[in-house]
Protein backbone atom coordinates (compact mmCIF):
# COMPACT_ATOMS: atom_id res chain seq x y z
CA UNK A 1 0.00 0.00 0.00
CA UNK A 2 1.47 3.37 -1.08
CA UNK A 3 0.69 6.15 1.34
CA UNK A 4 0.57 9.85 0.71
CA UNK A 5 -0.59 12.54 3.06
CA UNK A 6 -0.17 16.25 3.29
CA UNK A 7 1.07 17.91 0.15
CA UNK A 8 1.29 21.61 -0.36
CA UNK A 9 3.31 23.50 -2.99
CA UNK A 10 3.80 27.01 -4.34
CA UNK A 11 6.06 27.69 -7.31
CA UNK A 12 8.96 30.11 -7.47
CA UNK A 13 9.52 31.56 -10.94
CA UNK A 14 12.52 33.52 -12.13
CA UNK A 15 12.67 35.60 -15.31
CA UNK A 16 15.89 37.29 -16.42
CA UNK A 17 15.97 40.34 -18.67
CA UNK A 18 19.24 42.11 -19.52
CA UNK A 19 19.46 45.76 -18.47
CA UNK A 20 21.90 48.50 -19.26
CA UNK A 21 25.55 47.73 -18.49
CA UNK A 22 25.86 50.34 -15.73
CA UNK A 23 22.63 49.87 -13.80
CA UNK A 24 20.16 47.12 -13.00
CA UNK A 25 17.11 46.25 -10.94
CA UNK A 26 16.07 43.16 -8.99
CA UNK A 27 12.31 42.67 -8.95
CA UNK A 28 10.53 40.23 -6.68
CA UNK A 29 6.99 39.21 -7.62
CA UNK A 30 5.17 37.37 -4.88
CA UNK A 31 1.62 36.27 -4.10
CA UNK A 32 0.09 37.12 -0.77
CA UNK A 33 -0.62 34.13 1.43
CA UNK A 34 -3.30 32.87 3.73
CA UNK A 35 -3.89 32.61 7.44
CA UNK A 36 -7.28 32.23 9.01
CA UNK A 37 -10.21 34.33 10.13
CA UNK A 38 -11.43 34.38 13.71
CA UNK A 39 -14.07 31.83 14.63
CA UNK A 40 -15.61 30.44 17.77
CA UNK A 41 -14.43 26.89 17.33
CA UNK A 42 -11.06 27.30 18.91
CA UNK A 43 -7.80 29.20 18.86
CA UNK A 44 -8.00 31.03 15.53
CA UNK A 45 -5.91 33.89 14.23
CA UNK A 46 -4.90 35.90 11.22
CA UNK A 47 -1.28 36.01 12.18
CA UNK A 48 1.72 35.72 9.97
CA UNK A 49 4.27 36.55 12.61
CA UNK A 50 5.19 38.09 15.94
CA UNK A 51 7.20 41.01 17.20
CA UNK A 52 10.30 38.96 16.47
CA UNK A 53 8.73 37.26 13.49
CA UNK A 54 10.37 38.74 10.47
CA UNK A 55 11.89 41.61 12.38
CA UNK A 56 10.31 44.27 10.19
CA UNK A 57 6.79 44.86 11.49
CA UNK A 58 5.45 47.40 13.95
CA UNK A 59 2.99 44.80 15.20
CA UNK A 60 2.04 41.27 14.25
CA UNK A 61 2.04 40.79 10.48
CA UNK A 62 -0.58 38.57 8.93
CA UNK A 63 -3.31 38.19 6.37
CA UNK A 64 -7.08 37.84 6.22
CA UNK A 65 -9.39 36.18 3.70
CA UNK A 66 -12.53 38.12 2.79
CA UNK A 67 -15.92 36.65 1.96
CA UNK A 68 -15.04 36.53 -1.74
CA UNK A 69 -11.94 34.46 -1.01
CA UNK A 70 -9.46 37.24 -1.76
CA UNK A 71 -6.42 37.33 0.50
CA UNK A 72 -5.44 40.66 2.03
CA UNK A 73 -2.42 41.67 4.07
CA UNK A 74 -3.06 42.66 7.67
CA UNK A 75 -1.08 43.95 10.66
CA UNK A 76 -2.01 43.57 14.33
CA UNK A 77 -0.32 46.42 16.22
CA UNK A 78 0.56 46.03 19.87
CA UNK A 79 2.56 49.10 20.95
CA UNK A 80 4.88 48.22 23.77
CA UNK A 81 3.37 44.74 24.02
CA UNK A 82 0.57 46.14 26.18
CA UNK A 83 -2.19 43.91 24.80
CA UNK A 84 -0.06 40.78 25.20
CA UNK A 85 0.71 41.70 28.81
CA UNK A 86 -2.97 42.29 29.58
CA UNK A 87 -4.02 38.98 28.03
CA UNK A 88 -1.24 37.13 29.82
CA UNK A 89 -2.34 38.53 33.18
CA UNK A 90 -5.93 37.51 32.44
CA UNK A 91 -4.85 34.00 31.44
CA UNK A 92 -2.84 33.55 34.61
CA UNK A 93 -5.88 34.59 36.63
CA UNK A 94 -8.32 32.24 34.90
CA UNK A 95 -6.33 29.06 34.11
CA UNK A 96 -6.07 26.46 36.85
CA UNK A 97 -2.64 26.00 38.45
CA UNK A 98 -2.25 22.50 36.99
CA UNK A 99 -2.79 23.86 33.48
CA UNK A 100 -0.48 26.84 34.05
CA UNK A 101 2.39 24.66 35.24
CA UNK A 102 4.67 23.53 32.38
CA UNK A 103 4.67 19.77 31.81
CA UNK A 104 7.32 17.73 30.06
CA UNK A 105 4.77 15.12 29.07
CA UNK A 106 1.05 15.81 29.05
CA UNK A 107 -1.25 12.99 27.89
CA UNK A 108 -4.56 13.43 26.10
CA UNK A 109 -6.97 10.54 25.49
CA UNK A 110 -8.78 11.18 22.22
CA UNK A 111 -11.68 8.87 23.08
CA UNK A 112 -12.21 10.44 26.49
CA UNK A 113 -11.94 13.95 25.08
CA UNK A 114 -14.71 13.21 22.58
CA UNK A 115 -16.93 11.84 25.36
CA UNK A 116 -16.18 14.87 27.56
CA UNK A 117 -17.27 17.26 24.81
CA UNK A 118 -20.40 15.22 24.15
CA UNK A 119 -21.21 15.48 27.85
CA UNK A 120 -21.24 19.26 27.36
CA UNK A 121 -23.79 18.96 24.55
CA UNK A 122 -21.00 19.10 21.98
CA UNK A 123 -19.62 22.48 23.07
CA UNK A 124 -15.90 22.32 23.97
CA UNK A 125 -14.32 24.49 26.62
CA UNK A 126 -11.23 26.60 25.90
CA UNK A 127 -9.23 23.91 27.70
CA UNK A 128 -10.57 21.33 25.24
CA UNK A 129 -10.02 23.50 22.17
CA UNK A 130 -6.40 23.98 23.24
CA UNK A 131 -5.85 20.31 24.17
CA UNK A 132 -4.88 21.24 27.72
CA UNK A 133 -1.94 23.31 26.46
CA UNK A 134 -0.29 20.57 24.38
CA UNK A 135 2.48 22.10 22.26
CA UNK A 136 3.75 19.12 20.26
CA UNK A 137 2.66 15.56 19.63
CA UNK A 138 5.70 13.49 20.57
CA UNK A 139 4.04 10.12 21.32
CA UNK A 140 1.06 8.09 20.16
CA UNK A 141 -0.10 5.20 22.37
CA UNK A 142 -2.87 2.63 22.14
CA UNK A 143 -4.37 0.83 25.16
CA UNK A 144 -6.79 -1.87 24.01
CA UNK A 145 -7.72 -2.86 27.58
CA UNK A 146 -8.90 0.61 28.63
CA UNK A 147 -9.98 1.54 25.09
CA UNK A 148 -7.77 4.64 24.94
CA UNK A 149 -5.87 6.27 22.08
CA UNK A 150 -3.43 8.70 23.66
CA UNK A 151 -1.27 11.49 22.27
CA UNK A 152 1.39 13.05 24.48
CA UNK A 153 3.93 15.83 24.48
CA UNK A 154 5.13 18.98 26.27
CA UNK A 155 2.53 21.49 27.46
CA UNK A 156 2.08 24.75 29.34
CA UNK A 157 -0.51 27.43 30.04
CA UNK A 158 -1.57 29.47 27.04
CA UNK A 159 -2.72 32.91 25.97
CA UNK A 160 -4.09 34.42 22.76
CA UNK A 161 -1.56 36.83 21.28
CA UNK A 162 -2.84 40.05 19.64
CA UNK A 163 -3.41 38.21 16.35
CA UNK A 164 -5.47 35.51 18.08
CA UNK A 165 -2.88 32.74 17.88
CA UNK A 166 -2.83 30.57 21.00
CA UNK A 167 0.73 30.45 22.35
CA UNK A 168 2.45 29.29 25.51
CA UNK A 169 2.56 31.88 28.28
CA UNK A 170 6.23 31.21 29.01
CA UNK A 171 7.68 30.00 25.71
CA UNK A 172 5.51 31.80 23.17
CA UNK A 173 5.33 28.57 21.14
CA UNK A 174 1.95 27.76 19.57
CA UNK A 175 -0.51 25.41 21.21
CA UNK A 176 -1.81 22.42 19.22
CA UNK A 177 -5.43 23.06 18.32
CA UNK A 178 -8.25 20.53 18.57
CA UNK A 179 -9.65 21.64 15.22
CA UNK A 180 -6.34 20.82 13.48
CA UNK A 181 -6.23 17.42 15.17
CA UNK A 182 -9.75 16.68 13.94
CA UNK A 183 -8.85 17.61 10.34
CA UNK A 184 -5.89 15.20 10.50
CA UNK A 185 -8.01 12.40 11.98
CA UNK A 186 -10.67 12.85 9.31
CA UNK A 187 -8.00 12.45 6.64
CA UNK A 188 -7.25 9.00 8.10
CA UNK A 189 -10.62 7.86 9.49
CA UNK A 190 -11.73 4.62 11.19
CA UNK A 191 -13.44 3.41 8.02
CA UNK A 192 -12.58 4.14 4.42
CA UNK A 193 -9.32 4.80 2.65
CA UNK A 194 -6.66 7.23 3.76
CA UNK A 195 -6.80 10.54 1.95
CA UNK A 196 -4.36 9.98 -0.95
CA UNK A 197 -3.12 13.57 -1.06
CA UNK A 198 -3.68 16.65 1.04
CA UNK A 199 -2.37 19.58 -0.90
CA UNK A 200 -2.45 23.30 -1.42
CA UNK A 201 -0.85 25.64 -3.91
CA UNK A 202 -0.72 29.29 -4.87
CA UNK A 203 0.03 29.53 -8.58
CA UNK A 204 0.04 32.16 -11.27
CA UNK A 205 -2.26 31.06 -14.05
CA UNK A 206 -0.89 29.84 -17.37
CA UNK A 207 -2.60 32.83 -18.97
CA UNK A 208 -0.90 35.14 -16.50
CA UNK A 209 2.54 33.65 -17.14
CA UNK A 210 1.99 33.89 -20.88
CA UNK A 211 0.87 37.52 -20.57
CA UNK A 212 3.92 38.28 -18.44
CA UNK A 213 6.22 36.76 -21.05
CA UNK A 214 4.53 38.90 -23.68
CA UNK A 215 5.02 42.01 -21.58
CA UNK A 216 8.70 41.21 -21.05
CA UNK A 217 9.15 40.77 -24.79
CA UNK A 218 7.56 44.18 -25.30
CA UNK A 219 10.07 45.68 -22.87
CA UNK A 220 12.94 44.18 -24.85
CA UNK A 221 16.40 43.12 -23.77
CA UNK A 222 17.41 46.47 -22.30
CA UNK A 223 15.79 48.87 -19.88
CA UNK A 224 16.71 51.96 -17.91
CA UNK A 225 16.19 52.88 -14.26
CA UNK A 226 13.52 55.34 -15.36
CA UNK A 227 11.40 52.38 -16.47
CA UNK A 228 11.37 50.74 -13.04
CA UNK A 229 7.81 51.60 -12.04
CA UNK A 230 6.52 50.93 -15.53
CA UNK A 231 8.04 47.44 -15.50
CA UNK A 232 6.85 46.69 -11.96
CA UNK A 233 3.29 47.74 -12.81
CA UNK A 234 3.38 45.86 -16.11
CA UNK A 235 4.55 42.64 -14.47
CA UNK A 236 1.92 42.90 -11.76
CA UNK A 237 -0.91 43.67 -14.17
CA UNK A 238 0.05 40.99 -16.68
CA UNK A 239 0.26 38.29 -14.00
CA UNK A 240 -3.06 39.34 -12.51
CA UNK A 241 -4.66 37.39 -9.67
CA UNK A 242 -3.08 34.08 -8.74
CA UNK A 243 -5.10 30.99 -7.94
CA UNK A 244 -5.26 29.31 -4.54
CA UNK A 245 -6.22 25.63 -4.58
CA UNK A 246 -6.57 23.14 -1.74
CA UNK A 247 -6.96 19.38 -2.18
CA UNK A 248 -7.74 16.57 0.25
CA UNK A 249 -9.01 18.76 3.08
CA UNK A 250 -11.48 21.58 3.11
CA UNK A 251 -9.87 24.94 2.29
CA UNK A 252 -12.21 26.38 4.91
CA UNK A 253 -10.16 24.82 7.72
CA UNK A 254 -7.40 26.32 9.79
CA UNK A 255 -5.22 23.31 8.96
CA UNK A 256 -5.19 24.14 5.25
CA UNK A 257 -4.63 27.83 5.76
CA UNK A 258 -1.68 27.38 8.12
CA UNK A 259 0.02 25.27 5.43
CA UNK A 260 -0.32 28.12 2.97
CA UNK A 261 0.73 30.72 5.50
CA UNK A 262 3.95 28.85 6.28
CA UNK A 263 4.55 28.42 2.56
CA UNK A 264 4.22 32.11 1.95
CA UNK A 265 6.46 33.19 4.81
CA UNK A 266 9.25 30.86 3.71
CA UNK A 267 9.05 32.28 0.21
CA UNK A 268 9.25 35.86 1.44
CA UNK A 269 12.44 35.02 3.30
CA UNK A 270 13.85 33.29 0.24
CA UNK A 271 13.38 36.23 -2.09
CA UNK A 272 14.33 38.84 0.46
CA UNK A 273 10.98 40.45 1.22
CA UNK A 274 11.00 39.40 4.87
CA UNK A 275 13.94 39.56 7.22
CA UNK A 276 14.04 36.29 9.18
CA UNK A 277 14.39 36.42 12.97
CA UNK A 278 17.54 34.25 12.79
CA UNK A 279 20.63 34.70 10.67
CA UNK A 280 20.49 32.73 7.43
CA UNK A 281 21.42 32.95 3.76
CA UNK A 282 18.46 33.81 1.53
CA UNK A 283 18.13 32.93 -2.11
CA UNK A 284 18.55 36.53 -3.27
CA UNK A 285 21.75 36.94 -1.28
CA UNK A 286 23.39 34.14 -3.26
CA UNK A 287 21.58 34.46 -6.60
CA UNK A 288 23.88 35.39 -9.50
CA UNK A 289 21.80 36.60 -12.46
CA UNK A 290 24.60 35.68 -14.84
CA UNK A 291 24.33 32.03 -13.78
CA UNK A 292 20.56 31.69 -14.06
CA UNK A 293 18.94 30.82 -17.36
CA UNK A 294 16.21 33.03 -18.77
CA UNK A 295 12.77 31.85 -17.65
CA UNK A 296 14.13 29.61 -14.88
CA UNK A 297 11.58 28.50 -12.30
CA UNK A 298 12.40 27.48 -8.73
CA UNK A 299 10.13 25.47 -6.46
CA UNK A 300 10.89 25.09 -2.77
CA UNK A 301 9.12 22.35 -0.82
CA UNK A 302 8.70 21.67 2.85
CA UNK A 303 8.75 17.92 3.46
CA UNK A 304 8.68 15.84 6.63
CA UNK A 305 11.90 14.38 7.92
CA UNK A 306 10.74 10.95 6.87
CA UNK A 307 12.82 8.98 9.37
CA UNK A 308 10.82 10.52 12.19
CA UNK A 309 8.96 7.61 13.85
CA UNK A 310 10.33 5.17 16.42
CA UNK A 311 7.90 2.29 17.04
CA UNK A 312 7.56 -0.45 19.63
CA UNK A 313 7.71 -4.09 18.60
CA UNK A 314 3.97 -4.58 19.17
CA UNK A 315 3.09 -1.34 17.36
CA UNK A 316 1.11 0.02 20.32
CA UNK A 317 3.51 2.91 20.87
CA UNK A 318 5.26 5.37 18.59
CA UNK A 319 7.55 8.33 19.16
CA UNK A 320 7.87 11.22 16.72
CA UNK A 321 11.52 12.23 16.78
CA UNK A 322 13.55 15.06 15.27
CA UNK A 323 12.47 18.46 14.08
CA UNK A 324 9.99 17.03 11.61
CA UNK A 325 10.45 19.43 8.68
CA UNK A 326 13.06 20.12 6.03
CA UNK A 327 13.16 22.21 2.87
CA UNK A 328 14.06 20.85 -0.55
CA UNK A 329 14.14 22.44 -4.00
CA UNK A 330 13.41 21.72 -7.61
CA UNK A 331 14.21 23.80 -10.70
CA UNK A 332 12.00 24.17 -13.76
CA UNK A 333 11.71 26.28 -16.90
CA UNK A 334 8.74 28.26 -18.21
CA UNK A 335 7.94 28.51 -21.93
CA UNK A 336 6.55 31.53 -23.70
CA UNK A 337 3.13 29.88 -23.55
CA UNK A 338 3.28 29.68 -19.75
CA UNK A 339 3.96 25.93 -19.58
CA UNK A 340 6.46 24.54 -17.04
CA UNK A 341 9.07 21.79 -17.50
CA UNK A 342 11.95 20.33 -15.45
CA UNK A 343 15.24 22.19 -15.89
CA UNK A 344 18.41 20.33 -16.88
CA UNK A 345 20.52 21.51 -13.96
CA UNK A 346 20.06 22.84 -10.44
CA UNK A 347 20.91 26.28 -9.12
CA UNK A 348 23.55 26.76 -6.45
CA UNK A 349 21.82 29.71 -4.76
CA UNK A 350 18.60 27.72 -4.46
CA UNK A 351 20.47 24.73 -3.05
CA UNK A 352 22.21 26.86 -0.43
CA UNK A 353 18.93 28.48 0.57
CA UNK A 354 17.06 25.23 1.15
CA UNK A 355 19.94 23.65 3.07
CA UNK A 356 20.33 26.74 5.24
CA UNK A 357 16.61 26.95 5.89
CA UNK A 358 16.53 23.30 6.95
CA UNK A 359 19.49 23.77 9.28
CA UNK A 360 17.91 26.84 10.85
CA UNK A 361 14.38 25.43 11.03
CA UNK A 362 14.44 24.65 14.79
CA UNK A 363 15.54 28.21 15.53
CA UNK A 364 12.93 29.61 13.16
CA UNK A 365 10.20 27.56 14.82
CA UNK A 366 11.24 28.99 18.20
CA UNK A 367 11.06 32.57 16.91
CA UNK A 368 8.36 32.43 14.21
CA UNK A 369 5.18 30.71 15.42
CA UNK A 370 4.01 29.82 11.92
CA UNK A 371 6.90 27.35 11.45
CA UNK A 372 6.18 25.72 14.80
CA UNK A 373 2.57 25.38 13.67
CA UNK A 374 3.63 23.82 10.37
CA UNK A 375 5.71 21.32 12.33
CA UNK A 376 2.68 20.59 14.52
CA UNK A 377 0.56 19.90 11.44
CA UNK A 378 3.17 17.46 10.15
CA UNK A 379 3.17 15.75 13.54
CA UNK A 380 -0.63 15.54 13.54
CA UNK A 381 -0.77 14.12 10.02
CA UNK A 382 1.84 11.48 10.79
CA UNK A 383 0.17 10.60 14.11
CA UNK A 384 -3.25 10.27 12.47
CA UNK A 385 -1.81 8.13 9.70
CA UNK A 386 -0.15 5.88 12.26
CA UNK A 387 -3.40 5.51 14.21
CA UNK A 388 -5.20 4.37 11.08
CA UNK A 389 -2.37 2.14 9.84
CA UNK A 390 -2.10 0.28 13.15
CA UNK A 391 -5.91 0.10 13.33
CA UNK A 392 -6.08 1.70 16.76
CA UNK A 393 -9.72 2.49 16.00
CA UNK A 394 -10.68 -1.20 15.93
CA UNK A 395 -8.39 -2.06 18.85
CA UNK A 396 -10.17 0.47 21.06
CA UNK A 397 -13.63 0.29 19.51
CA UNK A 398 -13.56 4.02 18.71
CA UNK A 399 -15.70 4.98 15.73
CA UNK A 400 -15.04 8.74 16.06
CA UNK A 401 -18.67 9.45 15.11
CA UNK A 402 -18.74 12.91 16.72
CA UNK A 403 -15.30 14.21 15.71
CA UNK A 404 -15.70 12.67 12.28
CA UNK A 405 -18.97 14.45 11.44
CA UNK A 406 -18.77 18.07 10.26
CA UNK A 407 -22.43 18.64 11.13
CA UNK A 408 -21.78 17.56 14.71
CA UNK A 409 -18.41 19.27 15.17
CA UNK A 410 -17.72 22.02 12.65
CA UNK A 411 -14.15 22.90 11.73
CA UNK A 412 -14.85 24.21 8.21
CA UNK A 413 -15.64 27.69 9.46
CA UNK A 414 -13.13 29.93 7.65
CA UNK A 415 -13.43 31.89 4.42
CA UNK A 416 -11.86 29.69 1.77
CA UNK A 417 -8.99 31.44 -0.04
CA UNK A 418 -9.44 31.49 -3.80
CA UNK A 419 -7.24 34.25 -5.24
CA UNK A 420 -4.33 36.44 -4.30
CA UNK A 421 -2.89 39.49 -6.02
CA UNK A 422 0.71 39.47 -7.23
CA UNK A 423 2.82 42.04 -5.41
CA UNK A 424 6.10 43.44 -6.69
CA UNK A 425 9.13 44.84 -4.88
CA UNK A 426 12.32 46.13 -6.51
CA UNK A 427 15.94 46.44 -5.36
CA UNK A 428 19.23 46.82 -7.24
CA UNK A 429 21.21 43.68 -8.06
CA UNK A 430 23.63 42.72 -10.82
CA UNK A 431 22.88 43.70 -14.41
CA UNK A 432 19.69 41.79 -15.06
CA UNK A 433 16.04 41.99 -14.12
CA UNK A 434 15.04 39.02 -11.96
CA UNK A 435 11.40 38.23 -11.12
CA UNK A 436 10.97 35.27 -8.76
CA UNK A 437 7.38 34.28 -8.10
CA UNK A 438 6.21 32.15 -5.22
CA UNK A 439 7.86 29.76 -2.79
CA UNK A 440 7.08 26.13 -2.13
CA UNK A 441 5.86 23.38 0.16
CA UNK A 442 5.31 19.65 -0.32
CA UNK A 443 4.61 17.49 2.70
CA UNK A 444 4.14 13.76 2.21
CA UNK A 445 3.58 12.69 5.81
CA UNK A 446 2.64 9.10 5.00
CA UNK A 447 6.04 8.41 3.50
CA UNK A 448 7.35 8.53 7.07
CA UNK A 449 5.50 5.25 7.65
CA UNK A 450 7.19 3.36 4.84
CA UNK A 451 9.01 0.39 6.34
CA UNK A 452 12.46 1.67 5.38
CA UNK A 453 11.85 4.89 7.29
CA UNK A 454 10.58 3.41 10.56
CA UNK A 455 13.05 3.46 13.45
CA UNK A 456 13.30 0.58 15.91
CA UNK A 457 12.80 1.08 19.62
CA UNK A 458 16.16 -0.57 20.31
CA UNK A 459 16.54 0.87 23.80
CA UNK A 460 12.97 0.09 24.72
CA UNK A 461 12.31 3.68 25.83
CA UNK A 462 9.04 4.02 23.92
CA UNK A 463 7.75 0.67 25.18
CA UNK A 464 8.74 1.57 28.73
CA UNK A 465 6.93 4.91 28.59
CA UNK A 466 3.90 3.20 27.09
CA UNK A 467 3.85 0.76 30.01
CA UNK A 468 4.35 3.47 32.63
CA UNK A 469 1.45 5.60 31.34
CA UNK A 470 -1.49 4.79 33.54
CA UNK A 471 -5.01 5.09 32.13
CA UNK A 472 -6.71 4.65 35.52
CA UNK A 473 -8.61 7.93 35.38
CA UNK A 474 -11.78 9.48 36.69
CA UNK A 475 -14.79 9.07 34.45
CA UNK A 476 -14.71 12.69 33.23
CA UNK A 477 -10.92 12.99 33.02
CA UNK A 478 -9.37 13.24 29.53
CA UNK A 479 -5.87 14.67 30.17
CA UNK A 480 -3.19 14.08 32.78
CA UNK A 481 0.54 14.53 33.42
Amino acid sequence: MRWQAVGCRIIAFLVLVGLGPQTSHFFSIVPLAVAQNNNNNGGSNNNGGSNNDGGNTAGLAGVAVDAQGVVRQQVFPDPGGRLRLERTAAARATLSPDLLAPSNLRKVSLNRLERAILARDGVPTEEMRSLAGLQRVRYVFCYPDSKDIVIAGPAEGWVADPSGRMVGINSGRPIVQLQDLIVALRAFPPSGEATPLIGCSIDPTQEGLQAMQGFLRSVGSYATPAQTQYIVSGLQNSLGLQTVSVNGVSPSTRFAQILVEADYRMKLIGIGLERPPVRMVSFVERADPAQVSRNALFRWFFTPDYQCIRVTEDGLGAELVGDGVKLVGEDEMVTGEGDRRIASRGNRASQVFVSTFTKKYPELADRSPVYAELRNLVDLAVAAAYIQHEDFYAKTGWSMEFFGDEKSFAVEVYNAPKQVASTVAAVWKGNRLMTPIGGGVHIDAMQALDSQNLLKDDGGDVARLHGETSTQLANDQWWWD
